[in-house]
């Protein structure tokens, strides 16, 4: 019974009984008034509880259109968070970056992931990441901290490198490439089709592989004699991957430039089970050109306490062992164990050719154009 009906029982014990008739009356019909308004609003008060209960925050993610996870880590990373992910995916890797920083002023996302080191200092001269010594850190190597500041954090890398076809080599009796100099050698004319650095990542990866190889005086002269002996040369990695590499199509062209993990990809995707690779990789001598990808804070973002958490859950072990099967690239998290199928046939360079962030973003738009120049025009 509400409190009102007490008080007036109570308070009218020292009046007349019709006083105390006409208290209690009029009390009863103020709570009862009150009791059918309640049922009244009832319905409406129920149905706001399903959104009250699902209510929750929502975070952004902005990465390439190659960012891929298991639904598993994220519905975890949602739950343990009480938020909702948005992956927001805005074209490959650079046009990603491009739309980052024009829209620094009104952020389309909280968390950046993808800035690799090709556009490394780019993403940091633009100044659009806050700082952030995640306590994951500790647990990656120094060799992948290349910002002091921690505004972009290491999260995975590969090497970008030639792939052969094994079965095309073995059939013609001839040795593969082990060197980006055999294939200039007249025994390998018109095998080798290549992504254009203007319009593709790996294009533009294997360009610096030339050039932290040969150097930035011999870089140009080695294409000059690439071009000599017949290289192709496609818009993409997936037109050359699988519209010419004759392992993966149709294509005539038994050398590709791909990834060190190819190989591991290859046989993780087989129709039937294989033995061995039906690729290989030319990881030796400075041949390939390792790619390192990055996480940042966006500044601006209003939910910064969770942008930390997103940071510190992708450089997680969980997430870290997920990686490989999902974008076929390597943890930078040394307590992550790889996929047996990654240990067999993924390959990494153990002296990847180098070439600096800074001189990358000095002379980026110099080395494509006297690329393009050399090779196309």
């Amino acid at each position: 019974m509400p409190a009102e009906g007490l008080f007036c029982i109570s308070s009218s014990a020292v009046r007349p009984w019709w006083t105390a008739f006409f208290v209690v009356h009029f009390c009863y019909k103020d709570t009862l008034m009150k009791k059918n308004i309640f049922l009244v609003f009832l319905p409406f008060l129920i149905s706001l509880l399903p959104s009250m209960a699902t209510a929750q925050e929502t975070l952004t993610l902005m990465t390439h259109d190659s960012f891929n996870v298991s639904k598993k880590l994220i519905r975890q990373f949602e739950k343990q968070n009480q938020v909702k992910l948005q992956v927001f995916k805005a074209g490959d890797a650079g046009a990603a970056l491009v739309q980052a920083i024009l829209s620094r002023e009104n952020p389309v996302a909280d968390v950046f992931f993808g800035v690799d080191n090709t556009f490394f200092s780019r993403a940091l001269q633009a100044d659009i990441f806050e700082p952030y010594a995640s306590p994951e850190l500790a647990d990656i190597a120094d060799q992948f901290k290349l910002d002091p500041e921690n505004r972009l954090l290491p999260v995975d890398f590969g090497d970008v490198c030639l792939n052969y076809d094994k079965a095309w080599f073995a059939q013609k009796k001839l040795a593969p490439p082990t060197d980006l100099k055999d294939l200039v050698k007249p025994e390998y004319k018109d095998l080798t089709i290549v992504e254009n650095p203007a319009t593709s990542s790996p294009g533009l990866a294997f360009l610096l592989a030339t050039i932290g190889r040969f150097g930035e005086q011999g870089y140009l002269g080695y294409w000059q004699q690439l071009r000599a002996n017949g290289v192709l040369v496609a818009n993409g990695w997936e037109d050359a991957y699988y519209g010419h590499f004759s392992a993966a199509s149709k294509g005539n062209r038994p050398i590709v430039v791909s990834y060190g993990s190819s190989p591991a990809a290859e046989v993780y995707y087989a129709e039937k089970p294989v033995d061995s690779a039906p690729t290989g990789a030319v990881v030796g001598n400075g041949s390939a050109f390792r790619q390192i990808e990055f996480i940042g804070i966006l500044k601006g973002t209003k939910k910064k306490i969770l942008a930390r958490k997103l940071v510190d859950f992708m450089l997680s072990r969980p997430f870290q062992e997920d990686i490989p099967l999902q974008m076929f690239v390597f943890p930078v998290n040394r307590t992550a164990t790889l996929p047996p199928v990654f240990k067999k046939y993924a390959r990494l360079a153990r002296t990847p050719a180098m070439v600096s962030p800074a001189a990358i973003e000095k002379n980026r738009e110099a080395w494509i154009e006297a690329w393009t120049n050399t090779v196309l025009r």
